[in-house]
């Protein structure tokens, strides 16, 4: 014989509510965080290397010089 269950053991909708501004919240800083480091990565290449991207080193300072939450 086979006992079923139609119970379903789930988290309260309203828990996982709640966390959804903190997860929101924490992915806005990781994108901070990784433009921040992208940019300054950007600026340690050399002129060969921006050649080969497609970048001219004033383009690599106008994107260094916004500011880490513009995109």
């Amino acid at each position: 014989m086979v006992d079923l269950s139609l119970h379903h053991h789930r988290a309260p909708v309203t828990a996982s509510l709640a966390v959804a501004p903190f997860a929101a919240a924490a992915r806005l800083v990781e994108t901070w965080r990784r433009r921040a480091r992208e940019r300054a990565e950007m600026t340690k290449l050399d002129h060969r290397a921006l050649r080969d991207l497609g970048l001219s080193a004033s383009q690599v300072q106008f994107e260094a010089n916004k500011p880490f939450w513009r995109d």
